[in-house]
This record gives structure tokens, sequence and C-alpha cells, in this order.
């Protein structure tokens, strides 16, 4: 039996604050990587820029790296500088969707092959601008939602992704959402005598897919047929994970040894609870009736990456480029060209850093996907990530 959620929205205290009366200044990166084609001829081939980590260097902060899948272009490491160190291509079958850092690990989701591949980061490769990632995933590494290889071809697969250790026991776990459904997964990472890293279950858990509303009627949202609304943008914050439904809003989950505690969704797309229906010739959701009032104030669907600092939640509303800061007073904005850099549109995924990151980002550090970098490459569109100073986005 499917579960109705009523609208309610719950009292997390991350997201509880007032709407600020006047938003700081619109800020712009200070760098960005290079542009990325997804097209067979460019280099590396098949490149569509989508997720971005962070990992700091334990001993010379300046040498940090920044990680960013390119999906079927693999995974890409750049200095603080923005130059690509090293490329990592995907595979026979890869399809490398999201990124995160644990440790020295970077864990990802491999969309096209329903895997958790894991790369140990090498400190002394970020100096010599090569090799900063070693391949360690357990070659036995088992499908994380296909009960077979027939069924990983039907792509409901490894989707978003968050690592984080839990703070109680230290184990190091992994948050796994699933293509076009509504399940999420929590695994451990668990090192092999080899050398190398699996995952082991821990739970998993079904978020709603219709909502009971305020009138008494139902709602779910309008998806292509056969598909249910998905979840991909996901942070962990300690013992919580946060992720976006994407045509639904942001959710908090607690987490505990054993498993995920009760989901609350905390903020909801603007578009929620509006009737919509699939229309064949178009290939697209259009409108079935007038809004009935019950969405939220600042997500335009999709509702995408999320990153977290400081009791501060950063979080992509996708269908207007715009992201939304949910800390001491909620606000939105925009990321505007800057000196040589462009604007960021429709991203996907973003991450924090918080510590001194050399004379760049002295405070900290936000990295963003652009889902439309220009000008474009001949006709081909291009993608890439963008850097921004922290404290032009959080302040100090």
């Amino acid at each position: 039996m499917r579960r109705l959620l009523p609208v309610a929205v719950a009292a997390a205290s991350l997201l509880t604050a007032v709407p600020a009366s006047a938003a700081p200044r619109d800020p712009a990166p200070v760098l960005q990587t290079q542009a990325f084609v997804d097209d067979a001829g460019a280099t590396p081939a098949g490149a569509d820029a989508d997720d971005p980590a962070i990992w700091v260097h334990p001993h010379d902060p300046g040498r940090s790296v920044v990680l960013g899948t390119l999906k079927e272009g693999g995974l890409a490491v750049f200095d603080l500088g923005a130059r690509t160190l090293q490329l990592v291509p995907a595979g026979p079958g890869g399809r490398f969707n999201n990124v995160d850092v644990v440790g020295d690990l970077a864990v990802v989701s491999d969309r096209g092959r329903d895997r958790v591949r894991v790369y140990r980061i090498d400190p002394a490769g970020s100096a010599a601008g090569a090799h900063v990632l070693r391949d360690v995933t357990d070659p036995a590494a088992a499908p994380v939602f296909s009960a077979s290889e027939s069924e990983v071809d039907e792509q409901r697969t490894a989707y978003g992704l968050a690592a984080g250790r839990d703070p109680r026991t230290g184990v190091r776990w992994v948050a796994v959402t699933r293509r076009h459904e509504t399940r999420v997964a929590l695994r451990r990472l668990v090192d092999r005598p080899d050398g190398t890293v699996g995952t082991a279950p821990i739970d998993t858990v079904d978020l709603p897919s219709e909502f009971r509303l305020p009138d008494g009627s139902t709602w779910s949202p309008c998806e292509e047929p056969g598909e249910g609304p998905q979840l991909e943008g996901s942070v962990i914050d300690g013992r919580v994970l946060y992720t976006a439904q994407e045509d639904v809003g942001i959710w908090r989950i607690p987490l505990t040894s054993t498993g995920f505690g009760k989901p609350e969704l905390v903020d909801r797309v603007r578009s929620f609870g509006v009737p919509q229906r699939w229309d064949a010739a178009s290939e697209e959701c259009v409108p079935d009736g007038p809004d009935p009032g019950f969405g939220g104030r600042w997500l335009t669907a999709d509702a995408e990456g999320l990153a977290v600092a400081n009791g501060t939640l950063f979080a992509s509303s996708q269908g207007d480029s715009r992201f939304v800061v949910y800390g001491r007073h909620v606000r939105d904005l925009r990321i505007v060209a800057g000196r040589g850099t462009d604007s960021v549109e429709h991203s996907d995924g973003s991450a924090i850093s918080t510590a001194s990151l050399g004379h760049r980002f002295p405070h900290g550090l936000l990295v963003v996907h652009d889902g439309e970098r220009r000008p474009a490459v001949g006709d081909l569109p291009t993608t890439g990530f963008a850097f921004l100073r922290l404290e032009d986005v959080l302040g100090r």
C-alpha cells in the first residue's frame, strides 16, 4: 500500500527561520573549470558535468582538490585554481552521477552499472598533478538496487549519493537514491583484505509518491509514464540525511546505526499540489487545473543539489536557476557573472568546505555545477563547475 503523507511541513530546526527582508548582493564565481562537452568527439567523450565534492588536504589545505562527475565522461579532479589535474574514465557501461568524500575516499554513484565506486585520494598526487585518485572498488561489488545485470539494463539504478561518518560509531556510511523510484538505501563502507573497499547494506526507506492535501484530496507529482518521483541531491550532516525529491521538496531523515528514522518533508516546491497530466504529444507534463496554493515559497522544481555548512542548508532551485539558503533567515540568490566568469544556470549539485583553503579561499569554498556554460562550443551545449568564496554566499 502506498503511504499518503499529509501536506503539513515538519518543524526541522534547520528550516524554521522566518524569511529575510533583504538578501545580500548576488555572488559571482571567482574561478571556473574547463567547459565539458557531451559529445563522442570531445575529450573526454560524453562529458556532462553533474555533481562536485571537495577533499581537504590534511596537512596543506592549499593543495586540496575538487572532484566532479562527468557522467559518461567519468570523474574529474581539479586543483583550487580550477585546473584539471586528472580525468578518470567511467569504464564500459559506466555513467558517474554523484560524488562525495569521506576521509581519504571519494565515493561515486555509477548510474550506468548500479554500483558504488570508491577511489582512494593520494595527498601526494594533488601536488604532482596526476594520479590523485586510485580505484579501490571491490571487484566483486554487487549492484546497489538491481537483482541482476539484466535489471541493471533497465537503468533504475544508483543515482543520488551522499557520504559521511557516523559521529557516534565512526562507521563510514553512504546514502544512495534510486533513479525513477522513491527508494533510498543506506550502506556502510567495508575495507576488504586485499585493500579494496566495498559496501554492505544497512537499511532502505521508500518515500511517498502520493500526498494528502489540506482539502482532503490526494496528489501525485506528474512524471513520465512508468516513472516515479525520484530523489537525487543529498547531503549527510552528522546523523541526518537531507535529500531532495525533485518534484516534491526537501526531506530530512534521521540516521541511526541500524538505519533510517522517520522522514520529514521540511520544504516543498512551489508546484506541490498543482494538478498536472502527462501529454503524450509534447512528451511533457501540462497543467490540469488551478493551483490550489499548497506549494512552498522558495523552490522551483526540480529541487536539486544540497550542501550543509555550520547549520545552514544550501539548496539548488533548478527550475529558476536560483539557490535557497536555509539558516537563521531563509533567502534566495542567483550566482551571477563576474570578471571573466559566467553566471550559473540549472545547477544539479553543490559542495561546501568551511576550511581555510589558502589565499584564494581563506574563509571556505563553495563549488556548484553549472548546467549552461556560455559560450557553447559550436552548436553543442557545455557544462562545468564554478568556484565561489564561501563568505560571498553565506557571510563569515
